[in-house]
């Protein structure tokens, strides 16, 4: 079965839009490991709009599956991951107008700065995964820095979805999963996966090992709990 890594930036976004102490992301967590989540992704941004230096902390003593942070590469991120030891960090592109990741880290453009800040988190025992856009060079580039794992970039496919486009954007996915395991890195899938989407995905995509999703399971808690947001969700990928 694939895994499944929960998002819980948003549970923060809207804690943040009242600058108050809930909804907690911290508790979120909690209750999408207990309902079967194989693990917790955050992303720690620059401007902190959603989780905050504390929740991090908090996160890396309470998780019991693995804590995957998302970040930019810069010299900030990298002590606090060192600093920290999440189980897994996830090099990601970062701009501050941004509503969310716009796309795939350029590893073929920035091959030299990447596999700095490569080796440097994995000097200290925590793997390194690689957003990046579907493209058999970014992959390429990836196993060239020696990334234990990369993320494909799954937004133009959630987009496409039930268009024209979608079987291309699906074709892109898999190619760029089916290399990405054949250079001996782990693959994993995210952004703008939902309980539609999803399926498809992982049943054409026979590499991947792992989906991150945020919003989707945010959005849907809203209404059923997070709990049975997460469960719901595994269905999906059990079946």
């Amino acid at each position: 079965m694939v895994e499944l890594s929960v998002n819980v930036d948003h549970v923060a976004t809207v804690r943040e839009a009242r600058k108050g102490l809930e909804p907690d992301p911290v508790a979120a967590a909690i209750e999408a490991e207990v309902a079967g989540a194989s693990g917790i992704t955050i992303h720690l941004r620059e401007d902190r709009r959603h989780i905050q230096d504390r929740d991090l902390r908090v996160l890396r003593e309470v998780v019991k599956t693995a804590l995957n942070l998302e970040m930019a590469a810069t010299e900030e991120m990298i002590s606090i991951a060192i600093a920290i030891r999440p189980d897994q960090v996830t090099l990601v592109p970062e701009k501050r107008q941004e509503l969310t990741t716009e796309g795939g880290l350029d590893v073929a453009g920035l091959e030299a700065g990447v596999q700095r800040a490569v080796s440097r988190i994995q000097e200290v025992g925590i793997r390194v995964s690689l957003f990046i856009d579907p493209e058999l060079s970014q992959v390429q580039a990836s196993a060239k820095v020696r990334a234990n794992c990369v993320e494909i970039h799954t937004g133009r496919y959630a987009e496409t979805f039930r268009t024209l486009q979608e079987g291309l954007e699906l074709d892109r996915v898999i190619n760029a999963a089916s290399l990405a395991a054949r250079l001996g890195m782990r693959v994993h899938a995210g952004h703008g996966l939902d309980y539609r989407n999803t399926h498809k995905l992982v049943r054409r995509g026979k590499e991947i090992q792992e989906v991150s999703i945020g919003h989707a399971i945010v959005a849907r808690a809203v209404f059923v709990g997070i709990a049975q947001a997460v469960r719901e969700m595994l269905r999906l990928l059990s079946h």
